[in-house]
């Protein structure tokens, strides 16, 4: 059965294992999230539930999304994600799931977005090498000749400047080091993409 949540980065420290070794882990604060939403296979042609995080001001959310709260008369929630797989029968609107669904030991994919860098140079954003930086040369940081002898034009896929992060990225099999219900936290092993106080989907891996 799969499981999810949505939730928060909250950095990154390290905890000692039972045989002293240190682990590096991210600090992931996990729901508690609010089922807005049962989908079935009967109903919409595949079983998953809708679940909402963090609560906002109404003024915070457009019309529609107001509705959906409106309607289970609740507090508004910020972030909306669906996640399929869950026993559906188990759940109705206005349910909540917390991180006890988990335990120590399994592992999680976490899916959050990377850091955005802006627009990057090619050493930078393709880990490029410089050019001289003496006898005059202009060519320190320059992306240098790109296009061909032969077609005379620039063969698509070259390594160019540009929009470099900010990019959705899952790290797979990441190992839930311990649970704390009490501060609604996970600490997973290894990093997480993504920035302090970041959204992520956190979902038992397949």
């Amino acid at each position: 059965m799969a499981k999810g949540l949505i939730g928060k980065k909250l950095g990154m420290t390290q905890v000692f294992s039972a045989e002293g070794e240190m682990v590096p882990v991210t600090v992931l604060k996990a729901g508690p999230c609010l089922v807005t939403a049962v989908k079935t296979e009967e109903k919409d042609g595949y079983n998953a539930l809708q679940l909402a995080f963090e609560k906002v001001k109404p003024s915070k959310l457009n019309k529609p999304e107001r509705g959906i709260f409106d309607k289970l008369e609740v507090e508004p929630r910020k972030h909306l994600q669906e996640f399929r797989g869950f026993s559906v029968e188990e759940y109705e609107p206005g349910d909540e799931v917390s991180l006890d669904i988990f335990s120590e030991g399994e592992l999680v994919d976490v899916v959050g977005v990377t850091k955005g860098k802006g627009f990057s140079g090619n050493v930078k954003r393709h880990n490029h090498a410089t050019g001289p930086k003496t006898h005059g040369s202009r060519m320190y940081r320059a992306p240098g000749s790109i296009g061909s002898t032969d077609a005379a034009r620039v063969f698509k896929g070259q390594n160019l400047p540009g929009r470099l992060g900010h990019e959705r990225r899952k790290m797979k099999n990441l190992e839930i080091v311990e649970l704390r219900p009490e501060d609604e936290v996970i600490l997973v092993k290894g990093s997480v993409s993504g920035p302090k106080k970041g959204i992520v989907t956190i979902e038992l891996s397949q």
